[in-house]
């Protein structure tokens, strides 16, 4: 099926209003004149703005396609995931965003330079760039598998979505990132509530969609099985899921900068509260999809010439058989799929910018003004589009290892929420164990990911294989050559059969655990070295009911800051010394309610304290 004309117009709206919004805030206000402008909005967003930007970082177009193919192959077992948002942003709310919004940090990684050194913020953002090469597979991917369904030019696609992206994050910063990500999640709401409304009525409403899904035994129960190797249990999904919404929500880069935009550490807690709600409707969405999608296919089954040739082109072939006829829906759901790729690159490109600019520009550059600074900003936000157009390129000859390379890639969060934690959790860290432990961490992640892809290249033929059946319908096709027929692994492949879900906190564990062992081999570090504010005393308050000299000596002694945020403010604005007596520094907090203020010839790091 081709396009129409009202499908074009309203893709076109899409990318148009796209750069009104960046062209927008580009001309208004301060014109991102400031780094803090630029990079962080003014640290002047309301929670709703945020939540929502937040989760269209997370809903990227891989997701919209991905998960309702996952329900129609497999079930709604998937749906447990939901279940892993609860503590994923439960624990960033009330742990992480404190530590780093009190802070005032602009690049996550600051962090690791006030709690370590140098060595390890540089490590932390080195391994952090390396998403520019995930950047061009999320750009290209979907365009790919437009093409193939409706026969969408390619590079046009690729081109126009890149450099619209890069536009309005070049000219309008953070604040024209979030205001956009308003705008697209909206349209991937309307787009998949489209699908979801118009299949469902031509199957009979959603009741018989339900029904007939569960006849066909694709309404999962509850898989208590604790087997780590087992593909989707309620543990991979309900555990396995929270580490890897702790990687996403707790300390990456492009989730933290939209806290830290946030006007108050309340307002930046309240942004993920609201963002659980919205993660559960989108889950929703995408699950109903799925199971529309398969009942729809049992009683209209697409001819063998239309038959895809691979899991992520199911949803589109789907998409542009029960909206042919309604003209302008197909538009609006490939401009929700691409809602889900600009947003995702958008908060790349500037995320991106935001730790090139803080870890490795400006420590090099310590006299760099403020109008230097800021264009330079901008220019490598528009350095990492381009350079992402050059990805998606590169993309285009990977052929199978596309797939892989989305996978490889990914797993550098795991890694990142272990070096982020051994610093948080463990005051006895010191930097060898933090590098150690982080380049473990990594090492583990690529010899899972690369052994699992290579033992499942011995395997049968992969999912795109393009010998497909001579006949029969979607459920037939992916039966036969979707769900591969293998031998139960033994010795090292039953290890590379670890479920994917756990990747994340395989490889935390390990960075945590190597890191905590170098650091008792080479000298923990001593309790007075220790920024309290960088340290968050997970064990202690655990472990509240023993006595307090016991907590003291799970802490390393170390004297922490109050964590709460309205004892914090209470104790700002009741001890705040007078303007002039706290000396200059990286230490000194002037905002209310955001941090501490040490008096003149105080100590680093005599700061209000509580003990436990």
């Amino acid at each position: 099926m081709e396009f129409t004309v009202i499908d074009y117009s309203i893709f076109a709206l899409l990318l148009v209003l796209s750069s009104a919004i960046g062209l927008f805030y580009a001309l208004s206000g301060d014109r991102q004149r400031t780094v803090q402008e630029f990079l962080l909005a003014n640290r002047n967003m309301g929670f709703l703005p945020v939540a929502l930007s937040l989760l269209a970082t997370f809903q990227s177009a891989v997701a919209i396609l991905g998960v309702p193919a996952e329900i129609y192959r497999f079930g709604t077992e998937y749906w447990f995931l939901g279940c892993s948002y609860f503590l994923g942003l439960l624990i960033p709310a009330h742990v992480f965003i404190p530590v780093f919004y009190r802070l005032r940090i602009t690049s996550t990684y600051e962090y690791l330079e006030l709690r370590f050194n140098k060595t390890v913020r540089v490590f932390g953002t080195i391994t952090f760039i390396f998403q520019v090469i995930y950047m061009g597979v999320v750009l290209y991917a979907p365009a790919l598998a437009l093409n193939a369904v409706t026969g969408f030019d390619l590079w046009s696609a690729v081109l126009t979505m890149g450099l619209v992206c890069t536009l309005y994050t070049t000219l309008g910063g953070l604040k024209a990132v979030i205001w956009t990500d308003v705008f697209q999640t909206l349209v991937m709401f309307a787009g998949q509530l489209a699908v979801i409304l118009v299949g469902a009525r031509r199957l009979g409403g959603m009741a018989r969609v339900w029904h007939l899904a569960e006849q066909e035994g694709k309404i999962s129960g509850i898989d208590l099985d604790p087997d780590p190797f087992k593909r989707h249990t309620f543990w991979t999904l309900a555990v396995g899921g929270v580490f890897m919404m702790l990687s996403l929500y707790g300390v990456n880069q492009a989730q933290v900068q939209r806290y830290l935009s946030a006007r108050s550490e309340r307002e930046a807690k309240l942004s993920c509260y609201a963002v659980f709600p919205c993660q559960q409707i989108v889950l929703c969405l995408s699950c109903l999809t799925g199971l529309v999608m398969f009942v729809y296919d049992r009683e209209h089954p697409l001819a063998p010439t239309q038959r895809p040739g691979s899991s992520d082109q199911l949803v589109l072939y789907f998409v542009m058989d029960v909206l042919q006829d309604l003209p302008g829906l197909p538009g609006l759901f490939v401009a929700c799929l691409f809602s889900g790729c600009l947003s995702t690159i958008s908060s790349a490109f500037n995320s991106l910018a935001t730790v090139t600019m803080e870890d490795l520009v400006r420590p090099h550059c310590p006299g760099l003004s403020e109008s230097r600074a800021t264009l330079l900003s901008k220019l490598l936000a528009f350095g990492y589009g381009l350079l992402c157009l050059g990805m998606a390129y590169v993309s285009s000859m990977l052929g199978p290892v596309l797939q892989a390379a989305i996978s490889i890639f990914g797993m550098v969060g795991g890694p990142l929420l272990g070096l982020f934690c051994l610093g948080m959790f463990f005051p006895c860290a010191n930097p060898m164990g933090a590098v150690v432990g982080l380049l473990a961490g990594l090492a583990m992640a690529f010899w899972v990911g690369i052994g699992s892809l290579l033992h499942s290249m011995r395997g049968p033929p992969p999912p795109n294989s393009t010998v497909l059946p001579p006949v029969g319908n979607l459920t037939t096709i992916l039966a036969t050559t979707l769900t591969p027929i293998s031998p139960s692994p033994t010795g090292l492949q039953k290890f590379y059969s670890l479920s994917y879900m756990w990747y994340s906190a395989h490889n935390s564990t390990t960075v945590i655990l190597v890191g905590l062992l170098v650091s008792l081999l080479t000298g923990p570090t001593p309790a007075a070295a220790v920024d309290p504010r960088t340290i968050y005393p997970v064990l202690p308050r655990l472990l509240c009911c023993l006595p307090q000299k016991y907590r003291q000596r799970l802490c390393c002694r170390v004297d922490f800051p109050a964590q709460d945020a309205d004892h914090a403010d209470a104790t700002v604005k009741s001890n705040r010394v007078p303007n002039g007596l706290a000396p200059p520094g990286p230490h000194r907090q002037e905002e209310e309610g955001q941090g501490y203020i040490r008096a003149a010839g105080a100590p680093a790091y005599a700061l209000q304290e509580t003990s436990f």
